[in-house]
């Protein structure tokens, strides 16, 4: 069973590599769900020995119906995660009635060349995930990354069931949003190809003075945690898969 963390730091990355991982996602701003990390990040989470890298190419939040600058945004990232030798790219582009927009995806899989391609949740937000599943393949990504069409992968696992079905095999399905200790296997017996978690954890920062009242981000979100990945509860997952 493949498993890949999603990363929003490279000492997340860093800690994914102790703990015997050999793949991440690595993004920035969790509290959008993720958008393309910085130059710096991306170089930087290349040198870190034994670990495949996909880089998230999502030019801001919100929905994945972008203008043709926020495409050609895409493109440069991808070009820029390629030049950096990343494996894999992750990105997810829809039509304004929530089909997948094919034909662009299509030109990005061509833009990542050798690199791999995987389809993130966007395809949850389809009106059928499993009919999304046809379409995804004959763009040309290697996987499809998604809960089902639901918050969490537990919650969406029939649907999961479906979308493997309808792969045949032919493209990978790896199941993600929600993965803890304690449902890591229920999914992996679903018949994925793959499980992607973030073991994600808050880390108290180490400022003493803080200022109240002055938010930096959004609304409920503080500003004196750090979010990042939880070492422990990485190695948990992997064992409930390796049972």
């Amino acid at each position: 069973m493949e498993t890949e963390l999603c990363a929003y730091t490279v000492e997340s990355c860093r800690a994914a590599a102790r703990a015997g991982m050999t793949r991440v996602e690595l993004c920035a701003s969790p509290c959008e769900g993720g958008t393309t990390p910085s130059a710096a990040a991306v170089r930087m989470a290349r040198s870190i020995p034994g670990l495949e890298l996909a880089v998230m190419i999502r030019p801001r939040g919100g929905d994945f119906l972008y203008t043709a600058q926020e495409f050609d945004q895409m493109r440069l990232d991808i070009e820029y995660a390629r030049s950096c030798g990343a494996d894999a790219v992750v990105l997810g582009l829809l039509l304004p009635d929530g089909r997948i927009d094919t034909e662009r995806t299509a030109e990005l899989v061509a833009a990542a060349g050798a690199m791999e391609v995987t389809f993130h949740r966007a395809a949850d937000l389809t009106p059928d995930p499993v009919e999304a599943v046809g379409d995804i393949l004959a763009a040309g990504c290697r996987r499809i990354l998604t809960s089902g069409g639901c918050q969490t992968a537990a919650e969406g696992l029939p649907t999961i069931r479906e979308m493997v079905r309808r792969a045949e095999g032919r493209i990978e399905i790896m199941a993600g949003s929600g993965v803890s200790p304690d449902n890591a296997r229920l999914l992996a017996e679903a018949g994925v190809d793959a499980i992607h978690f973030s073991a994600r954890r808050y880390r108290p920062s180490g400022m003493v003075y803080r200022r109240d009242g002055v938010p930096m981000g959004l609304p409920g979100i503080p500003d004196y945690d750090v979010a990042e990945a939880d070492e422990e509860t990485i190695r948990a997952i992997l064992n409930q898969l390796t049972r």
